[in-house]
């Protein structure tokens, strides 16, 4: 009888020695140039469940010059820091990029809400976000070491 060969035994996955690099920033250049506050419309929506459409959530497609632009929506969350809270994000095609839109419409789909305190999240790297949301009144709001950017917006009465 011939001698029982054993199966190899898989080798343990290796650990990455440096982390995943980020993708590059995307930057906009959009020959169209920038668009009047008086040409971005909000128009509200039925967002999808993890877009504006679930419990206490809200949605606007945003237009520009009479183009669809892109989409803003907020959304009830329950994240640390800061427990359960309004967030917003804010989604422009390609070609809408870099043209003031996000700035107007941070502050139009904010004044829209329901929510009197609005809370925005991104990667610290994301430096055009993080412009247009301080433009529209958000505040830097980010505890110390804490891997993402938290900004809030609140109502001015």
């Amino acid at each position: 009888m011939a001698p029982k060969r054993s199966t190899p035994k898989s080798k343990p996955r290796r650990r990455p020695t440096r982390p995943t690099p980020k993708p590059r920033p995307v930057k906009a250049h959009s020959p169209l140039g920038p668009v009047s506050p008086t040409e971005v419309r909000l128009v509200r929506i039925n967002g999808a469940p993890a877009r504006g459409g679930g419990p206490g959530g809200e949605a606007w497609r945003i237009e520009a010059a009479g183009e669809l632009a892109g989409d803003v929506f907020i959304n009830m969350v329950d994240e640390p820091p800061i427990g359960p809270h309004p967030s917003i994000q804010i989604f422009l095609n390609r070609k809408s990029q870099g043209r003031r839109i996000g700035r107007v419409s941070y502050h139009a789909a904010c004044e829209a809400s329901q929510y009197p305190v609005i809370y925005a999240h991104m990667r610290k790297s994301n430096i055009a976000s993080r412009r247009a949301a301080e433009e529209a009144g958000f505040k830097d709001m980010s505890p110390l070491g804490y891997a993402q950017l938290i900004l809030r917006w609140s109502r001015t009465c």
